[in-house]
């Protein structure tokens, strides 16, 4: 019965089979769930996660952001446009987080 409202509704939930661990990060803390229940959901054009298991938070001592993906075109670009070596423009786009313009504008002040 429930089922079948659902998919009037335009929603499907499929269970993510195999997840070993969730981590979410605040700029405060990180949360892990080991061994969770996860089901994906989609309602409307929209995609989300219900998750189920026991939490552990920990305040790591040092947070600091997941590493940024830098594509080599976005490397090439800013190294082009600032008028520096690769290397460098490389090192920009990882201080402002791949941020183009911030990283031409930091390599242009230079």
């Amino acid at each position: 019965m429930q089922e079948q409202m659902m998919r009037r509704m335009g929603m499907k939930m499929e269970e993510v089979a195999g997840a070993v661990e969730v981590t979410i990060r605040t700029a405060e803390k990180v949360i892990r769930i080991q061994n969770p229940s996860v089901v994906r959901c989609e309602l409307q054009g929209q995609t989300f996660f219900q998750v189920a298991g026991t939490p552990v938070e920990s305040v790591p001592e040092q947070l600091g952001a997941p590493p940024v993906q830098l594509p080599e075109e976005d490397v090439l670009l800013v190294a082009q446009q600032a008028g520096a070596s690769q290397e460098e423009a490389r090192k920009a786009l990882e201080a402002t987080g791949g941020d183009l313009a911030q990283a031409i504008m930091l390599l242009k002040k230079a």
